[in-house]
């Protein structure tokens, strides 16, 4: 057995030392301070906590008028099933609480998978909004304020979002904006392919069946969002 090195047990032998001179032992050894030792990074949490974990995040959308709207968006980590709950021109706490139950009443009995919900520190996000969540014993967990990285996936759908449809259309009213954002979340769950799942759309159980056949098959393409995107599939 080697000798002690917890500083408790060196005292106890007559050994007291300095905290500063456990630093320097510990720096010059490489070793990082004992909470990053102890438990996953953020990265890690999130990796390995991935299937139970939904995000929100609110963004906004401008009209041609120049009036601002808001969304709230919920993307599951484990999926990247993406919801957008709703679109309004004065977004309050009593309205976000209900778009948490209409998520809840969406997921239906899959709420019970989640056990983690992300968000961040907004004035809109009220008790009443946890308690939605909570409700079904999932937790909630709130980002470090100024720190868009901890809602890195989010924050990352949001601007997928823009750069993909709502940078190349004029949106006119909140109505219109509605049916903009609906027609990209068909697209995105059911379409669209993600990297991190092997090129599956959200929800898409597999890939699809390796051609080995000889046979030409014709592509058709399906324009979505006024030809703003394009769909690709096979003629039946």
């Amino acid at each position: 057995m080697g000798p002690p090195t917890d500083p408790g047990e060196l005292a106890r032998l007559g050994h007291p030392i300095a905290p500063s001179t456990v630093w320097e032992i510990l720096h010059a050894a490489g070793i990082d301070p004992a909470p990053r030792r102890t438990g996953p990074s953020w990265r890690e949490f999130l990796s390995t906590q991935a299937e139970g974990i939904i995000a929100a995040d609110f963004f906004h959308v401008d009209t041609v008028t120049g009036r601002r709207l808001y969304a709230l968006a919920f993307l599951e980590h484990g999926t990247r099933r993406l919801h957008i709950t709703g679109v309004t021109a004065h977004p309050t706490a009593q309205w976000a609480t209900q778009q948490a139950r209409n998520l809840a009443a969406d997921l239906g009995t899959r709420v019970e998978s989640l056990r983690f919900v992300l968000r961040d520190r907004d004035s809109k996000y009220t008790d009443s909004f946890d308690a939605v969540f909570e409700a079904e014993d999932t937790e909630v967990l709130l980002s470090a304020p100024r720190a868009p990285r901890v809602n890195a996936h989010c924050e990352r759908v949001i601007g997928t979002i823009r750069r993909e449809a709502l940078d190349h259309i004029l949106i006119m009213n909140e109505a219109h904006a509605r049916q903009v954002l609906a027609d990209y979340q068909e697209h995105y769950n059911c379409h669209r392919p993600h990297r991190s799942r092997d090129q599956r759309p959200p929800e898409a159980p597999g890939q699809p069946a390796v051609l080995h056949d000889r046979v030409p098959r014709r592509p058709l393409r399906t324009r979505v969002l006024g030809r703003v995107i394009n769909e690709y599939r096979y003629a039946a």
